[in-house]
């Protein structure tokens, strides 16, 4: 298989960026030759739109020959000994591996500040942070260093940097692309997904990585594409849902929560000239509620740390992981390799998990929350029975900084709303950008039925040929 060719001048212009954002955890231009798996069947037609491109992959999917550390001093020196399906299915047709991308530790963030090895910048500004948790792909990519990226969406870790650094976000359906040799954190709502320089390019990974897989049973066979051009019926939550939508989560934490009151004013306008731009291009836009929405967050955490609580357990400093240098017995160094080893945001997901799942709480919050979910996803059935896709923001504001200029953990938490339901759902949601506001890209998502990226792909595309991606200063376009 060949490499990638890396064009005169390229070093110098990753260099320079790297030393700017910290995308990368790990980079290797003259990357491992991947052996071919004959077992790997790629269709020639979407192997021929990625042969030869070198693309990154977050640090939590695994990649033979490369650290697998999920942003965590547990895995600081693991190497994986395997690669991910995902992964192999993208080698075999022909792109490259070219390195390992920061992440908030084990995907539990919305900024990678969260991340025990390295702090990942915004190429658009680097006082702000990338979104995350797969922010060091998406920096990667609005960078230029990479055509395309791999990330993992639990529960908008893809979609929230790609709106915040101005790139393509794919979270396919769940069970579209197999999770096997994905590190498992919740694992009944994270995908493997894409972050893309277009929305072409992303269609392309998918084509590639999608279908069923022997070491995934969740995994599902993708039917022939449905992409037709036509133009689409697209619902639009009114702005009473959003206002709804957003107010949900203040409760006792009303000064934590005060700033998602509403949109950012940059992010509404973006919001509603998007609108405006896809009537004029053809699209038919309808009004739609979704009543539900407002319990999305607290279903999604009640949910996704129980599940982490669960998954993590595994990281014992036993079996792989590092472990400290004296315990008396077992639970001494399983207790020293936890309290050392992980950050303080996954150990407060582990102690939430833990305690929803307690004899006595379970009825009350877990379960609970599971019923929840099937409304959740029986309202979002409701509402694409009558449209080919929902239009939402992505996030209520734009990159953010740190610390006072900020968002507080509550309040990145709350945010979630609106990428957070369709992984409660399993539904494909595409991110794309949608306009730069004040020196910021700001992106909107579409959100689809089960198994119809290509409707969501059709929007996406058409809206980027009548209204191309803008990157940031200093970005240089190397791949076709």
């Amino acid at each position: 298989m060949s490499r990638p060719v890396f064009p005169d001048g390229f070093d110098h212009y990753f260099r320079a960026w790297e030393a700017k954002i910290g995308a990368f955890l790990e980079f290797s231009p003259e990357p491992p030759v991947c052996p071919l798996d004959p077992s790997v069947a790629v269709p020639e037609d979407a192997a021929a739109a990625v042969r030869g491109l070198p693309f990154a992959v977050k640090d939590n999917i695994a990649v033979a020959d490369f650290g697998l550390t999920c942003g965590s001093k547990l895995l600081e020196k693991f190497r994986s000994p395997y690669s991910a399906t995902a992964v192999k299915r993208l080698t075999c047709a022909g792109a490259v591996v070219v390195g390992k991308t920061n992440m908030d530790e084990f995907g539990m963030g919305s900024s990678t500040d969260d991340s025990a090895l390295k702090t990942t910048n915004n190429p658009w500004d680097v006082s702000r942070v990338s979104g995350g948790s797969s922010g060091g792909s998406a920096a990667a990519v609005s960078a230029g260093i990479v055509p395309f990226a791999l990330g993992s969406d639990t529960g908008g870790s893809v979609r929230q940097p790609a709106s915040f650094c101005g790139v393509v976000g794919l979270k396919p359906t769940y069970g579209a692309v197999s999770r096997f040799g994905l590190t498992a954190y919740a694992s009944s709502l994270e995908t493997v997904g894409v972050l893309a320089d277009t929305a072409e390019r992303a269609r392309s990974v998918f084509a590639v990585m999608r279908g069923k897989d022997q070491f995934d049973q969740t995994s599902v066979a993708y039917p022939e594409a449905k992409s037709s051009g036509k133009k689409a019926v697209i619902g639009v939550l009114t702005p009473e849902s959003l206002a709804e939508a957003l107010s949900a989560g203040k409760g006792g934490e009303a000064a934590a929560g005060e700033k998602l009151a509403l949109l950012e004013s940059e992010v509404e306008k973006s919001f509603l000239l998007t609108k405006e731009r896809l009537a004029a291009l053809g699209h038919t836009l309808v009004d739609v509620k979704l009543p539900s929405l407002k319990y999305a967050v607290p279903t999604y955490y009640t949910i996704a740390t129980a599940e982490a609580s669960a998954n993590l357990a595994r990281f014992d400093g036993i079996r792989y992981g590092v472990r400290p240098g004296y315990a008396e017995n077992p639970e001494e160094l399983i207790d020293k390799s936890r309290g050392e080893g992980f950050g303080a945001e996954v150990k407060l997901r582990i102690l939430l998990g833990t305690f929803v799942l307690r004899s006595g709480f379970q009825d009350q919050y877990y379960n609970r929350a599971q019923k929840i979910r099937t409304g959740i996803r029986r309202d979002f059935d409701r509402v694409l029975s009558g449209v080919d896709a929902i239009l939402m923001p992505v996030f209520p504001t734009r990159a953010f900084g740190r610390g006072e200029a900020g968002l507080s953990p509550f309040a990145q938490k709350a945010a979630d709303v609106f990428t957070c339901c369709a992984n409660l759902a399993g539904l494909p949601a595409l991110a794309f950008p949608s306009s730069v506001e004040n020196g910021l890209p700001v992106g909107v998502q579409v959100v689809g039925r089960a198994l119809e990226e290509d409707v969501l792909f059709d929007i996406a595309c058409a809206y980027e040929a009548a209204h191309p991606i803008a990157r940031p200063a200093g970005y240089k376009a190397f791949w076709g």
